[in-house]
């Protein structure tokens, strides 16, 4: 499939636009310069790679043909670089929108210490969602960004204004096309634990509208026609509309979503713009019926749920058949754990607000986190499920002694047993398993002084 134009005249020259396929009959005509969602569109159609830089398509502002990287505008249209890095920032839906000038592609990740992957492709920088817990605006990456947020979206408070902006990466498919083919640089390691896996994204929704969802198809497309794994998770249901791509990938793309509560009320409060949890498990429900490979992220599982709560949670996730479910406590240190008590106050749900704070007590989250652990180990098990792959937080450890802590550190040391080949997954590790029968017989292992 390639872009052809011819130049007509009707009293005026016009460049006229038009995609051929192989043979060369034209399979799409376009009245006007071809914008980035109409090529994108025809991409998914016709289940065809089109390299953007190949194509001869003239900026929209300055009419010099594209051959490098490229950018779009808000309404789609094309631009070279020269002029997307000039253009000022617009708001769509109350989101300050601009263009990622950044040139890294891939990215190397220290997520593999928690058998998510070894590398990360981060599609835009910023999210809509704005969830409060979010970790990301606080990451030594963003620090390094500060003049490049306040330049190109006008940020001032990368954790306040979260879920304000959005910097989207439209020509990542293209640069990841030239690394993969040309070996212009592109090194991947494997760890153990990571197993060469890259993931979309840790730092954004790969998913969370069509612009984004557009740049995800082209990666996914890229790497796994390259061999590499790719590990997909998004709270958002446009996923299904690439099922095609994700079925012919196989094993080697894992998609999953956060599903930390059902409890409707408090995941509204701290993910104020993020799809609800019943939609995020409808869509991977949809997946895995069409038979792609699925996994959960109960993460971070919070205060307010006891026992029974956490089986209601696991049973939900249990029915998924995922290969497996990730599983994390939450820890309220840094101002986004704030940020959710305020959150959960301003939404009225005082009682959820001060089980929150009381986390700030280190014996009470020692108890809270130990607790989370062993119980969604113990439901587990009980309901026969996938293997829960647990994470505790390395305060965890500081915070207990003898046998508890070494299961502790085994489970934190475990690859997750998920396979990316066709080759027999590993064995889960036997730390994977609960803690103990009642919290009263390894009091003694915890000494909460962190």
């Amino acid at each position: 499939m390639r872009l052809e134009s011819v130049w007509e005249t009707d009293g005026d020259f016009n460049r006229a636009f038009y995609l051929e396929d192989s043979s060369g009959e034209v399979i799409r005509e376009f009245e006007d310069y071809p914008t980035l969602d109409q090529l994108r569109n025809a991409e998914k159609q016709e289940q065809e790679r089109l390299i953007l830089t190949n194509l001869g398509i003239p900026c929209a502002n300055c009419t010099s043909e594209i051959t490098d990287r490229f950018a779009a505008d808000p309404r789609g249209n094309l631009l070279c670089w020269d002029c997307a890095v000039t253009t000022d920032h617009s708001t769509e839906a109350g989101i300050r929108v601009n263009t990622d000038p950044s040139e890294a592609t891939v990215s190397s990740s220290q997520l593999h210490k928690k058998s998510l992957c070894d590398h990360v492709l981060n599609v835009a920088t910023g999210c809509r969602h704005g969830c409060k817990f979010c970790y990301v605006p606080t990451t030594p990456g963003y620090e390094t960004r500060k003049k490049l947020l306040n330049k190109q979206v006008g940020v001032d408070d990368r954790q306040q204004e979260w879920g304000s902006y959005l910097l989207y990466r439209d020509d990542v498919p293209e640069r990841l096309h030239t690394e993969l083919t040309t070996g212009s640089g592109l090194q991947l390691e494997e760890t153990n634990r990571g197993r060469g896996v890259v993931m979309l994204s840790s730092g954004t929704d790969p998913y969370q509208d069509r612009r984004a969802a557009q740049i995800s198809r082209g990666v996914i497309h890229e790497l796994t026609s390259h061999g590499i794994p790719v590990r997909v998770l998004t709270r958002s249901s446009i996923v299904v509309q690439d099922v095609d791509l994700l079925l012919e990938a196989g094993d080697a793309v894992k998609v999953g979503t956060s599903i930390p509560s059902f409890d409707r009320e408090i995941v509204n409060a701290l993910e104020p713009s993020a799809p609800p949890p019943l939609t995020r498990w409808q869509t991977l429900d949809m997946l895995q019926l069409e038979g792609v490979s699925v996994f959960i992220s109960m993460s971070p599982t919070y205060p307010t749920m006891d026992e029974h709560g956490l089986h209601r949670l696991l049973t939900r996730a249990i029915a998924l058949r995922p290969s497996v479910v990730f599983h994390e406590p939450i820890n309220p240190r840094g101002q986004n754990f704030e940020m959710m008590v305020e959150a959960l106050e301003d939404a009225g749900l005082s009682d959820a607000a001060n089980e929150f704070h009381r986390l700030q007590d280190p014996h009470e989250w020692v108890e809270y986190a130990l607790k989370h652990l062993n119980w969604v180990q113990q439901k587990t098990r009980e309901l026969d499920g996938p293997p829960v792959h647990s994470w505790p937080d390395r305060d965890l450890l500081k915070a207990t002694k003898g046998e508890l802590r070494d299961q502790l550190a085994a489970m934190r040391r475990a690859p997750s047993p998920e396979s990316f080949t066709e080759e027999q997954p590993p064995e889960h590790a036997e730390a994977h398993s609960p803690l103990f029968e009642s919290y009263e017989e390894i009091e003694h292992l915890v000494v909460p002084e962190i």
